[in-house]
């Protein structure tokens, strides 16, 4: 069974594979030491641990993707401000002059009017219930030329406040609520989507960088395969001076010669194609030597032989996986939506509660009862009084009603609801479907760790033969009782050999970090 992280035995620049299977990679001499061409360019030896490091800190798609989080917090904070309270305010001064129209204006020129008015409330939609409040205060000032007005001028003060409370639509559930939670539930997704990118960055480069140990490999066995026929072409050109041998086979082998440094050739061209590769998975693209810079990887692949358990794997992956618990975070998003138009198609019923108190002050003139009336005395009353009487109750005002609203016949929202409906039943089936096929692709990625381990066990007895084989030969040979053809094929079959082994022991490697990896995110 599988008890620990990958991730968690990493430990001094040594990467082993020990948890899932048996293969790891440890440190040691560079493999690219002695293979290749020289290097042209500054040499940057590297861990696999080291290049996942820098993948994570300069790897162009996952500093994009890192701004989702970023994103999906502005989002979330957007939903909140649906629930901050809002400061109103207001100031007017106005002036107007009018013919006068009346006797009792005691005046028979034109009537000026002049008013200053200024005004402040506050607002909340409140997070519970569905409630919201409005509060506000406003004071005035007025002056007029009529001869008659109870009070010239005048000071005013007035204090409103309302509350609102539905009773059924909207009251577990509105709009403003449904729109916060969502987001909070896409905040969360952001999280598990970047974690799914650093993952899926994690294994590519992970693959890159075993692509390059293999390239590297693959050429070392080409140049030894290079090295063994030059040799046999020395032995037969020296055969042939001294008689023993016909020139016909100077000219297989120099066929044989051509062949293998065709095969260094491609090698070689593919450890250029492997190391961009990595580089464009880790390196900073402003970097000065982008493209001067060699990598010579310090790991080396060795053999650890040991059991996965694809049962606790599966149990895992349906638990864990990014993918699963992105489409079941989506899924309460579709719940909550279908929730919300649920709601909305009851009954709109609000209560209403409205109060308001008001202070009338200024100059407070006083008339006798004839025609025309004559002014009997004035009484100056402050803005003082005129506000304290607007919040000491003086001349209150107050009404509760209620509203009610209800659709005729079936409503866009009860349409929308059915859809929602139906679209929550295609995410449960598409759910499903998802959790068969990531248990399937375990079962696949257990079965790929298993071929390949017997695959490396084979391919190694295999490489082991041909060893024995070759060596045989070559004592034949040098006896008189092979020929070239023989100990020519005996050569390719042990570089035929090692390339199997060699790609095996890779396969093996691609597996057992695909069996880990795709318990957490999909493997691409």
């Amino acid at each position: 069974m599988m008890t620990r992280s990958r991730y968690d035995v990493i430990r001094n620049g040594v990467v082993t594979l020990t948890v899932i299977g048996h293969l790891g990679l440890m440190p040691g001499a560079a493999a690219a030491q002695g293979a290749g061409a020289p290097a042209q360019g500054p040499v940057l030896t590297l861990s696999m641990s080291e290049a996942e490091a820098m993948a994570l800190e300069s790897n162009l798609g996952l500093r994009g993707d890192r701004l989702g989080p970023a994103i999906a917090s502005e989002n979330l904070a957007g939903a909140r401000a649906a629930f901050i309270p809002s400061l109103t305010s207001s100031f007017s001064r106005s002036s107007t002059e009018r013919a006068s129209a009346s006797v009792f204006e005691g005046t028979s020129s034109s009537v000026t009017n002049k008013n200053i008015t200024a005004r402040a409330g506050v607002g909340q939609q409140l997070p519970w219930f569905g409630s919201s409040f409005q509060v506000s205060w406003n004071a005035g000032r007025s002056e007029s030329t009529e001869a008659f007005s109870r009070f010239n001028p005048t000071l005013n003060s007035g204090l409103q406040l309302s509350f609102t409370q539905p009773l059924f639509q909207g009251f577990k559930i509105d709009g403003a609520r449904a729109q916060l939670r969502t987001a909070e539930r896409n905040r969360n997704i952001a999280d598990i989507q970047l974690e799914e990118r650093m993952v899926s960055t994690r294994v590519q480069v992970q693959f890159a960088y075993l692509n390059l140990i293999g390239a590297i490999e693959q050429l070392k066995v080409s140049e030894q395969n290079l090295d063994l026929a030059r040799e046999s072409l020395r032995n037969n050109q020296a055969r042939v001076e001294v008689g023993t041998m016909a020139p016909i086979d100077v000219i297989e082998a120099e066929a044989e010669v051509a062949s293998n440094e065709e095969a260094a050739i491609v090698a070689e061209s593919a450890v250029d194609t492997a190391e961009d590769a990595l580089r464009a998975l880790i390196f900073e693209p402003t970097r000065p030597d982008y493209w001067q810079v060699r990598i010579e990887p310090t790991d080396t692949i060795q053999m650890q032989a040991i059991d996965v358990d694809v049962d606790a794997a599966i149990a895992s992956a349906l638990a864990n996986r990014t993918d699963l618990i992105v489409a079941r975070r989506q899924l309460e998003n579709t719940d909550l939506n279908i929730e919300l138009l649920r709601n909305q198609t009851h009954p709109s019923v609000d209560l209403q509660l409205n109060y308001s108190a008001s202070g009338t002050g200024g100059t407070q003139n006083s008339y006798s009862s004839a025609f025309p009336p004559v002014l009997l005395s004035s009484v100056e009353r402050g803005f003082s009084s005129v506000l304290a009487d607007a919040f000491r109750n003086t001349n209150p005002a107050w009404t509760v009603g209620m509203s009610v609203g209800y659709p005729l016949g079936k409503s866009s929202t009860e349409a929308s609801l059915a859809a929602r409906r139906l679209e929550k039943e295609r995410a449960e089936i598409a759910l499903r479907n998802g959790e068969l096929q990531v248990a399937t692709a375990v079962r696949d990625a257990g079965r790929q760790v298993s071929t390949n381990s017997k695959r490396v066990q084979v391919t190694q007895v295999a490489k082991e033969r041909a060893q024995r084989q070759l060596d045989a030969e070559q004592k034949r040979f040098e006896l008189g009782l092979s020929t070239t053809f023989q100990l020519q094929s005996r050569q390719r079959d042990l570089a035929t050999a090692r390339i199997r082994e060699l790609r095996a022991v890779i396969d093996y490697s691609r597996s057992l970090i695909s069996f880990e990896a795709i318990q957490k995110a999909p493997v691409r």
